[in-house]
């Protein structure tokens, strides 16, 4: 995979030279090769992480009419081979060359036939149109914005703030604080956007337009076919899946974490490939109440995999997280994603470029504590205000339905976190006061059903696949792939029926019952464990000058955007020493203002409405 951008002037030639500054700040993403197109107003730029046919991956492609970049990979692209090798000549091994002859034969609605991740921009020099897609669940990121003179797209905003300003969006503030990150479209920058998951944009004579090719569907009535037809399936989906990501010209390796989904990716390359030398990676602690070093030499013996342990000390988490959040390009409300920057920085230290991971697995399969819990009467919340119940009803088309969080209250403390001058702004656009997701969606739809599709929707793609996933692998020039993310094994996935997935109050329940052939019992038998990092407490107790520099009053009031004698009443709270963040999905408010703050020093935001 690799990073690409885009630009099309509407009065004037793009010179090479500034698409070549937007590209460049993309080089983690693709070091190895770099390639441009220029045509009067339009400009494509792309940068290469070469991992399939080494020699002849060159972008950006040409065939015809047609220019083609793509960061992404292309699973199914034999397949799609044959599928076309008698109408078009083929003249690399390359993944996505196929992408263009696609393209040609089935127009935009190609991308339906598409398995893998990917986004894709392809220009036709005939008719001046661009087209846009990102794959079906967001693991590849796609931005763009459409200004009076321009509309410009990269694969990270930071190579689209080369031809425009940085200005923080107050509803990407508010969503990032309200739900688990942001949704996309929306974004923290003012005017940028996410293209979203499963959609493809058209652009022609200066204006775009927004279409859904896929999304995740939960059918309203499940035939059950009996336990052991869905572990059959089950097995012949995540093999194909994993035997697909293992393709590649450079080695592959994969993470352990200890627990149960990195186990079974782990078992089953095994066995799919038991002569096969491969590295695997993890994140130990010494501090033995979080680590897991057991079970991870546990797993790497069992596999015969080359094992690299990465010692985390919690001093790394200063020293990354500025890093983190340039890559993150957005605030966080945790720090562990710190851990997983130093996790992709060993990978790449041991000069590997792919590896294999479990991201998705507690989306699909029902890994969160929050899919035990129930409804609101099932977690003796029935007797919630009606406001609470009109909220709940908005976002997730259900006033019985509970996620995460009390919004009003939660709304209660936003009116004394943020500045007087951002309520006024959100006034008009509170998070919990606009639809999130097309409820008409989950209508009829088991608990369990609407739980996973709105984690799918709210924390995966813009969370978990971005500050989790992508910019911490290709901020080390990582290519990270996710078996459990195929989009075959998807659709299977959601025609098991929810009682399978938790039983005897135990998440997950299919697919530890999987696990059993593949994975010992010292780890399927054990309880899921949640790791927690240090919170902003740990850092202010530390008295780091650029932190506390950060944090100051003067500066938090200067800026505008939160209240700052708030912000000093949670730093007394903080350093106290009964201080702790022990609920399951509790914010860390002072994280979140810190990892702003280093937010608007990166890109250079000097305050809220700054000129």
């Amino acid at each position: 995979m690799c990073g690409i951008v885009g630009v099309v002037n509407f009065k004037k030639s793009v010179s090479k030279k500034k698409i070549k500054s937007m590209a460049d700040k993309l080089t983690h993403r693709g070091p190895d090769e770099e390639g441009y197109f220029l045509q009067g107003n339009t400009a494509l730029g792309f940068k290469r992480l070469s991992i399939i046919d080494l020699s002849n991956g060159q972008q950006p492609m040409y065939f015809e009419n047609l220019v083609l970049v793509c960061n992404g990979e292309i699973y199914n692209h034999k397949e799609l081979r044959e599928e076309l090798k008698e109408k078009y000549s083929f003249q690399t091994n390359c993944d996505v060359e196929v992408l263009l002859y696609m393209y040609k034969e089935y127009g935009e609605h190609f991308v339906k036939k598409l398995n893998g991740q990917f986004a894709i921009a392809i220009y036709n020099r005939d008719t001046d149109d661009l087209f846009l897609a990102r794959d079906h669940v967001g693991i590849t990121p796609l931005f763009y914005t459409l200004t009076k003179k321009k509309f410009i797209f990269a694969s990270e905003i930071k190579a689209i703030l080369e031809y425009t300003k940085a200005e923080i969006d107050p509803k990407g503030i508010d969503q990032v604080l309200t739900f688990p990150g942001l949704t996309a479209p929306q974004t923290i920058f003012k005017g940028i956007y996410s293209l979203p998951a499963g959609h493809y944009l058209k652009f022609k004579d200066k204006e775009y337009t927004l279409h859904e090719y896929w999304d995740l569907s939960y059918p309203i009535e499940i035939e059950d076919k009996g336990k052991e037809y869905y572990l059959e399936k089950l097995d012949y989906h995540l093999k194909r899946s994993i035997q697909l990501r293992l393709n590649a010209d450079v080695d592959v390796g994969f993470y352990l974490s200890g627990g149960l989904d990195s186990s079974l990716i782990a078992s089953l390359i095994h066995e799919l490939e038991p002569n096969k030398d491969r590295d695997s990676y993890s994140i130990s602690f010494s501090d033995s109440r979080i680590d897991e070093s057991k079970y991870q030499e546990l797993m790497a013996k069992r596999v015969g995999s080359t094992h690299h342990s990465i010692n985390f000390s919690w001093s790394e988490i200063e020293q990354r997280l500025k890093e983190m959040v340039y890559h993150a390009e957005a605030p966080l409300k945790e720090s562990y994603n710190t851990c997983s920057l130093a996790l992709s920085s060993a990978v790449r230290n041991n000069n590997k470029k792919v590896i294999l991971t479990g991201e998705g697995a507690d989306e699909l399969f029902g890994g969160y504590v929050g899919y035990r819990l129930g409804s609101k009467r099932e977690r003796g919340l029935d007797m919630t205000s009606l406001l609470e119940d009109e909220i709940t009803q908005r976002l997730w088309g259900d006033s019985e339905f509970f996620y995460e969080k009390n919004y009003t209250e939660f709304n209660e403390f936003k009116e004394s976190f943020y500045s007087n001058e951002l309520l006024e702004e959100l006034y008009q656009f509170n998070a919990t006061e606009n639809k999130l997701i097309d409820t008409r969606k989950l209508e009829g739809r088991d608990f369990f059903h609407k739980r996973s599709y709105i984690d799918f929707k709210v924390r995966l793609s813009e969370h978990l696949l971005a500050d989790h996933g992508d910019r911490v692998a290709y901020a080390n020039s990582i290519e990270a792939r996710y078996p459990f993310l195929d989009i075959e094994l998807i659709e299977f996935v959601t025609t098991i029926p929810p009682h399978y997935m938790i039983k005897d109050n135990k998440e997950k329940y299919i697919l530890n019952e999987y696990a059993k052939d593949y994975v010992p019992t010292e780890i399927t038998d054990r309880e899921k464990f949640a790791f927690v990092a240090p919170n902003a407490s740990h850092l202010l107790k530390q008295d780091i000058a650029w932190i506390n520099k950060l944090l100051h009053y003067e500066k938090i009031k200067k800026e505008g955007f939160f209240n700052p004698d708030m912000i000093e009443n949670l730093k007394s709270r903080y350093l106290s020493d009964d201080f702790s963040l022990n609920q399951t999905f509790e914010n860390d408010f002072l994280m979140f203002v810190l990892t702003f703050e280093i937010l608007l020093e990166s890109f250079n935001i000097k305050g809220y409405k700054s000129e």
